[in-house]
């Protein structure tokens, strides 16, 4: 079954990569913004598996996820608290915004700004 456009951006905003995987199309960029970008699916999904392997023993709490859908993009606006095993905490805030052809992510600029910690 084909996710919808918000609910491939809403899965992959919130680190459920291998719900959202199957969506991205084998050319898709993904730019983070001051850092790299990201050319291709093999690329992407290596990035991803890192990612959510680093993020495995992390506790993760969306303290702020709206989603905006347009006709052909997604826009996912988000603050997250992140706390590592070592009781450790750090607040990012990003925006991601998707773009789409043909069901498809072909294109993903992320936006990452690390936060103070909240008291």
């Amino acid at each position: 079954m084909q996710m919808t456009m918000e609910a491939v951006a809403t899965a992959f905003s919130s680190h459920r990569f291998e719900d959202a995987i199957p969506q991205l199309d084998d050319d898709i960029v993904w730019e983070l913004v001051g850092g790299e970008a990201l050319t291709g699916k093999l690329g992407v999904v290596d990035v991803c598996t890192s990612l959510a392997r680093d993020l495995k023993d992390v506790q993760t709490t969306f303290d702020r996820f709206r989603v905006v859908v347009a006709s052909s993009s997604v826009v996912v606006d988000s603050v997250a608290s992140y706390v590592s095993a070592d009781a450790s905490i750090s607040r990012v805030a990003s925006c991601d915004i998707y773009d789409f052809e043909d069901a498809r992510v072909v294109r993903i600029r992320s936006y990452n700004v690390e936060l103070g910690a909240r008291s």
